[in-house]
Order: structure tokens, then C-alpha cells, then sequence
């Protein structure tokens, strides 16, 4: 991998990686189009999500480093054991549809479509963080399970679930970049821990760089989806997702 492409999978990783558009799916989309392989670079769009997971930690430092709210930390864990087992027993699997772009494609459309109607279709309500229960976190998490699914996002799941269960729309998106913490932590540390013996000194320099740039990109984006959920809800992103995935699509089929 050069230092532009590193640069560029970097970037878009933070920007993509709270939005409801599939970092996952963006990552895979752009190396693609960079011509690389994905099964050289499958570790690195994992690992490169911990820049992003500091950029939420930094900027909501105070909610993550109040020890005396112990119920936010369950809250996260129950959130996170389901993903964490559909993750192991699912993992080769998982691994396989990392290989298969056209995925990527549909799922964005699909997902796209359902964004488009998700303020009527899931209105929300008026829970917050702390008022929601631990039912709730495990709905959540349950549901943030089928974003293991390239191009579906892992945000849009989770804020869909967090709706669900009648959180309102600012208190939805927090959780959902909440959860990020432990579970993309998990995704990261776990890929990294087995394929460690086989990745190059060079692949864990661009992993380093990669997560420093994923960092300044993250937060940059965390800050622009809370001012624009408060304004204009999701539907943006809806549209956004459908041009995307067609734009993919025809790029396989032309190539």
C-alpha cells in the first residue's frame, strides 16, 4: 500500500465510520477502485477503526471516564455480547464476504431505501442514555449484529435499534457511537491478534498512520452528524446510500 492510498482508505474511514453509510462498505468500495486486493488489506480496514473508537472516547471523555455512573458501562457490555458472539461463531464466514464487493452494492441500496423512510417508520421518542434500560441495550446490540454484514453500517443498526426502542434521535446516535468503543475494539484486537504473525512491519506503519488519520477525520464527523441529525434526521443519508451503491454496481459490471 503507497502513503496516498493509505491516506485516502484513512480518511475515509473516519469520516465513514459513525455516519449510517457503512465504513465497511466504503472502505472495500475505495480499495476497489485503488485496485487493491482485498484479502491484503482486510486487516487494516478492521484495525484502522481504532483511531475512530479514541475519536468518540476523546470527545465524550466525560461520560466515558465518570466511574460513578457504573450503569453506563453495563449498559455498553450487554450492548456488546451479542455482536461479540455472532462475531466468533460467524467469523469465517464474515471473512468470506470481506472478499465479495458486489455485497457491498446491494446492501448500500437496501439500507438506503429503508433510511429514507426510518423517521416515519421509526419515530423515536423521548429516552434518553440514561433513562434507557438494559432490555434496551441488548435490543440494540442484537440488532447492531446484522451490521457484521459489509454495506449495511454498523451506526445505521444501531441507531434503527435505539429508535426501536424509543430513544430520541440525538440520545440513538450518541449510543450508537457509545457502543463503537467495545465493540469495534473487540473486531480490531481480535483480527490484529490472528493475523499478527503474518503482518509486515510496513502493514503495522500504515495501520499506525492509518488510525492517527482515522482519529482527526473521526472527530471532524462525529460533530458534523449531531448538528445534522438535530436539523434534518437521516433521510440525507438515505439518498446518498442508493446513489452510491448504483454508482458501485455499475462500476463492477463496467470494469
Amino acid at each position: 500500500m503507497t502513503w496516498l492510498q493509505n491516506l485516502i482508505l484513512a480518511i475515509v474511514e473516519g469520516i465513514t465510520e459513525y455516519l449510517p453509510v457503512s465504513s465497511t462498505g466504503h472502505l472495500m468500495m475505495t480499495g476497489e477502485v485503488l485496485g487493491l486486493r482485498l484479502e491484503n488489506i482486510d486487516t487494516y480496514i478492521i484495525s484502522v477503526q481504532f483511531g475512530a473508537i479514541l475519536a468518540v472516547v476523546f470527545l465524550y471523555w466525560r461520560r466515558f471516564f465518570n466511574f460513578k455512573s457504573y450503569s453506563f458501562y453495563l449498559k455498553l457490555l450487554v450492548g456488546f455480547i451479542p455482536a461479540a458472539i455472532l462475531g466468533l461463531l460467524l467469523d469465517d464466514f464474515l471473512e468470506q464476504m470481506l472478499q465479495t464487493p458486489v455485497i457491498v452494492g446491494f446492501t448500500l441500496i437496501i439500507i438506503g431505501i429503508f433510511l429514507l423512510f426510518i423517521q416515519k417508520l421509526l419515530p423515536g421518542g423521548e429516552k434518553t442514555v440514561d433513562g434507557m434500560g438494559y432490555k434496551d441495550a441488548v435490543v440494540i446490540g442484537i440488532v447492531q449484529s446484522i451490521a457484521m454484514i459489509p454495506g449495511v453500517s454498523r451506526s445505521a443498526a444501531s441507531i434503527a435499534g435505539a429508535l426501536g426502542c424509543k430513544l430520541n434521535r440525538v440520545a440513538a446516535t450518541e449510543f450508537s457511537f457509545f457502543l463503537a468503543v467495545p465493540t469495534l475494539t473487540a473486531a480490531g484486537l481480535y483480527k490484529l491478534l490472528k493475523n499478527w504473525d503474518v503482518l509486515s512491519e510496513s502493514q503495522l506503519k500504515d495501520i499506525a498512520i492509518g488510525n492517527v488519520l482515522s482519529f482527526i477525520t473521526a472527530v471532524i464527523a462525529i460533530k458534523f452528524f449531531i448538528n445534522l441529525v438535530k436539523k434534518q434526521g437521516f433521510a440525507a443519508f438515505g439518498i446518498y446510500r442508493i446513489l452510491v451503491g448504483c454508482a458501485f454496481l455499475a462500476f463492477l459490471w463496467m470494469r
